[in-house]
């Protein structure tokens, strides 16, 4: 049977986290500094005190980083682990980057095969990533987690056997509040084109691995092992839209995913929150 192509567009919103010294660099694993700032980028602490964040800005441990509206971020660790964050995003971490933790938003980590992985946490959801780059996104109610390259895994902690392994092409989402969904396939050119954690960034350095996965895409729809479905989610949530390609050509890069027609029975209007 033939797989279904889910074609994803993701405008993302950016946080960063909070630390006082700047001009330096990160020498400690428990460290990352602050590699890019767009508009609104704020490094916070438990006690609600925030300034804004400047380019080299150490961000360490239990930092705040939060983004405003249209605004992006950049951090990156001193194993070269890249956090970008997307707009009206709130992120922190602990134990560098064994304790990534994805308060809302959306966040593209890229992990190098040299480094010692990553963990993220979202909600009642956890990843875990090492020489992988991948994208997630929470929100009260839903989540989406989608691999670009690599390979990773995704579970709900405390839940045995709640665990799904994702591969390059693939995205896992719904409530995390439910059991973990069966991956469904994305388009990953479209994404590489669309996404703002993409375009408005420079190139990432896993950018030949994610063109290789996404060529393989291509020769599957050449010989229709992989379709292309108009089934499409605007804006975030889970709620299915039919639509045609000149629509999702024209979203002005919002977050949306094609889902494969056999899916749709499982998805219904009220099954997450819709972004706005």
């Amino acid at each position: 049977m033939n797989r279904h192509l889910c074609l994803i567009f993701i405008t993302v919103i950016a946080s960063l986290a909070m630390s006082f010294p700047s001009l330096l660099e990160a020498a400690s694993t428990n460290e990352a500094r602050v590699t890019r700032v767009k508009n609104q980028v704020q490094l916070g602490n438990s006690k609600n005190i925030a300034r804004g964040a400047s380019v080299n800005d150490i961000v360490r441990e239990q930092t705040i980083v939060r983004t405003g509206n249209g605004s992006r971020g950049e951090v990156t660790f001193s194993d070269e682990t890249v956090v970008r964050l997307a707009a009206h995003t709130v992120f922190d971490f602990n134990q560098g980057t064994r304790g990534l933790n994805l308060g809302e938003g959306a966040v593209l980590v890229q992990s190098p095969k040299e480094a010692n992985g990553a963990t993220i946490h979202a909600g009642r959801v956890a990843a875990a990533v090492a020489g992988t780059t991948v994208m997630i996104e929470y929100h009260a109610g839903f989540y989406k987690f989608l691999v670009l390259e690599g390979t990773a895994r995704t579970y709900r902690p405390g839940h045995l056997g709640d665990s799904v392994l994702v591969r390059p092409g693939q995205m896992v989402f719904g409530n995390p509040e439910s059991a973990l969904s069966d991956p469904v396939d994305v388009d990953i050119e479209r994404f590489m084109k669309t996404s703002r954690l993409i375009t408005d960034f420079p190139r990432l350095g896993s950018v030949k691995s994610i063109v290789a996965e996404s060529q393989k895409q291509q020769r599957e729809k050449s010989t229709k092992t992989l379709a292309d479905t108009n089934l499409v989610i605007f804006g975030g949530g889970t709620q299915v839209s039919v639509t045609d390609q000149g629509q999702t050509d024209t979203t002005d890069r919002k977050t949306a995913a094609l889902v494969p027609p056999h899916r749709v029975q499982n998805l219904s209007p009220n099954a997450a929150p819709a972004l706005p």
